[in-house]
């Protein structure tokens, strides 16, 4: 049962660990709160808000009393964690940065961030990821903040995770456990928990423990009545051959969800409609960008992978051309493996679009480092032929110097800011700019008989010019080859 005495305790050393500008809250917005009188238009109707709120804590209604032995006391526990990080290059601020991220994972998954430690190493140690003697140090760590997880910074092998837990003597998760963790709590829709259920399989399946009975060798099969030719299989065999067998009907079914998508793709090539994926850094504010340009209406909330499931909207240039926005899972540096072949599907969006607009966070510590993450998986999903503009968000939080070093460093960027809407304007119309456009230029005059023509023209080309006369309509329009084949009998003598 926790005290307010004790909670202040942690909330002190919780301060100690992370100075300002280094605790987890450092990597979010300053206004962490969301109201709809402020925010309301520009992120329209927030359905899963009620939803995300629907198990949390009240202050200040707690009745406890000195004697609980007459009452039953039940509040809702976070898990309590310490974190550990091994430094091996970069510097220190490279660590410093590293490990709050972390904090920001790790609070997002639902814990109460206790103390934080790193270590210099060349190279983690292959029996405990931090070596013996660090391992006993956090052990007393482990006990003198009462904490019951042990958070690492890294992706711990079987070996490393089993030998560190006898150690500290408490649960020990890795970074790509807690990343799997928070994509199961937000995934949503039938797709997106199809993929993080995938991911969890992959990663649990060599670490699979057992002990004692469950470590013991069924009987055999054959046709014998007694059935004990052979040695037959441990449990930990059974359970791996079971989770090959979900992996492999789960592979079945994300791929038939991939076909609906890839049906809407053609639809939408067929109408040569142009595609702009919005990808970046998690809690970048791609959301924000989605609904700032499109009203969407789709979750904004801050926090890291705070929306998973990919949102496609209609939108249009201020030239009036129309194509289409879509909003991509947000990345993070050192992505789990797991992750990226379990929504490789999703990240499509991003790999068959005509442009990317690259989200990253301005008032980041280190903005730099998230451009270098987020393109390394547009790499691995063979995206990087795609057009790309950086749009660099949160310019009213941003350090003035920091934007103009990233303005000066990325030639195709533009500042903008989701919240206040400064830059929105200038960014519609670099969009407009930067899509393609059809290859042929004609002159048709169409008779009003044929309007579905001209409804084609504005709604799949680019219209110059219009001019309505007594013959017809006259159109001077930017189109693709096929429109420009069925306006070719009414193109006028004159202009041929």
């Amino acid at each position: 049962m926790t005290s307010s005495s004790s909670l202040s305790q942690d909330t002190k050393r919780l301060a100690h660990a992370y100075p300002e500008g280094l605790r987890a809250d450092a990597l979010m917005e300053e206004d962490v709160a969301w109201s709809y009188e402020i925010d309301g238009d520009r992120d329209g109707d927030q359905f899963d808000r009620s939803e995300r709120a629907a198990l949390r804590r009240v202050v200040g209604l707690s009745t406890e009393l000195e004697d609980v032995t007459e009452v039953e006391y039940r509040q809702l526990r976070l898990e309590r964690v310490v974190l550990v990080g091994v430094w091996t290059t970069g510097t220190a601020q490279d660590a410093d940065n590293s490990l709050a991220e972390l904090a920001a994972l790790a609070e997002t998954a639902g814990a109460i961030v206790l103390d934080g430690v790193i270590q210099r190493r060349d190279k983690p140690d292959a029996a405990t990821y931090i070596g013996s003697g660090k391992a006993a140090e956090l052990r007393d760590i482990v006990i003198e903040t009462g904490a019951d997880t042990v958070i690492c910074d890294g992706e711990l092998s079987p070996g490393q995770l089993i030998q560190l837990e006898d150690v500290v003597k408490v649960k020990v998760i890795d970074r790509t456990a807690l990343i799997l963790d928070i994509f199961a709590q937000h995934a949503k829709s039938r797709e997106g928990k199809a993929q993080v259920a995938l991911a969890q399989m992959q990663y649990m399946l060599p670490r699979l423990r057992g002990w004692g009975q469950s470590l013991s060798r069924q009987m055999g099969g054959g046709r014998g009545g007694l059935a004990t030719r052979g040695p037959g299989e441990t449990k930990i065999e059974t359970d791996r051959r079971r989770i090959r067998e979900k992996m492999a009907k789960m592979r079945r079914e994300i791929a038939e969800m991939k076909t609906g998508r890839e049906i809407k793709r053609q639809e939408r090539r067929r109408n040569k409609v142009p595609s702009v994926a919005i990808a970046g850094y998690t809690n970048a504010g791609k959301s924000s960008l989605l609904n700032r340009l499109t009203g969407a209406g789709v979750l904004v909330e801050n926090a890291l992978f705070a929306t998973l499931d990919p949102t496609v909207r209609r939108a249009e240039t201020p030239s009036g051309r129309l194509y289409t926005l879509a909003d991509t899972v947000g990345f993070v540096r050192h992505l789990p493996h797991h992750l990226v072949e379990a929504f490789r599907s999703t990240m499509e969006e991003v790999g068959d679009s005509d442009l990317i607009l690259h989200v990253v966070d301005g008032s980041h510590p280190d903005p730099e480092e998230q451009l270098a993450a987020v393109r390394e998986v547009i790499r691995d999903v063979g995206a990087t032929d795609v057009p790309e503009i950086v749009v660099i968000n949160k310019a009213d939080a941003a350090d003035p110097l920091v934007l103009q070093r990233l303005l000066r460093v990325e030639k195709r960027s533009i500042a903008v800011s989701a919240r206040t809407g400064q830059g929105i304007e200038e960014l519609l119309g670099l969009i407009d700019n930067e899509l393609p456009r059809p290859s042929v230029e004609i002159e048709a005059l169409v008779p009003y008989t044929h309007g579905k023509l001209v409804a084609r023209a504005h709604t799949e080309g680019e219209v110059i010019s219009e001019e309505h006369t007594a013959e017809g309509t006259l159109l001077k329009v930017r189109v693709h080859e096929e429109l420009a084949a069925d306006l070719a009998p009414y193109v006028p003598v004159s202009a041929v």
